[in-house]
């Protein structure tokens, strides 16, 4: 089963390492991790997404929740989130497909951040669903490179 734990650290150099290195050391790959700063300077929140046993994973939980720079350790797996992903997309754009390109763009709701003699970059934003539509609907045309960020997930409501 697909996991989602969203991890508050102490923004300190090898907090990232440490707490990567406890799902690699128990035979995990992390599928999905984004961290960055949050509204607090000395904070920063981690994004995970791991595929595994929830036994296991519960007791990956457990031991992250004792490590130094951890604050706090959330699993909000079966929580009612707000998750989004970042997608960038050079995709191959002629005079003949640009157009067709650009009606893609407007349905999926992405915007084109750049616009070449012969290619586009395409920003799409939304769930894994959404993104891996968009990524669909543009390879035809030529996908020429692609960045993604992980998932970012907070709780919905007042927390």
């Amino acid at each position: 089963m697909r996991h989602t734990f969203a991890v508050l650290v102490e923004n300190n150099p090898g907090v990232l390492s440490k707490v990567a290195g406890l799902f690699s050391r128990r035979g995990f790959n992390i599928e999905s991790l984004v961290v960055s700063e949050t509204e607090d300077p000395s904070a920063s929140r981690m994004t995970i997404v791991v595929e595994g046993d929830a036994r296991v994973l519960e007791q990956v939980g457990k031991q992250l929740n004792k490590q130094v720079d951890v604050i706090k350790v959330n699993d909000i797996t079966n929580e009612e989130t707000v998750s989004r992903q970042l997608s960038l997309i050079r995709v191959a754009a002629d005079q003949n497909t640009r157009q067709e390109i650009l009606q893609i763009t407007e349905i999926f709701r992405c915007r084109v951040v750049d616009i070449g003699r012969k290619s586009l970059i395409v920003e799409a934003t939304g769930d894994e669903a959404k993104i891996q539509a968009v990524i669909r609907s543009l390879k035809p045309f030529g996908i020429l490179e692609m960045a993604r960020t992980g998932q970012v997930a907070m709780l919905r409501g007042a927390k």
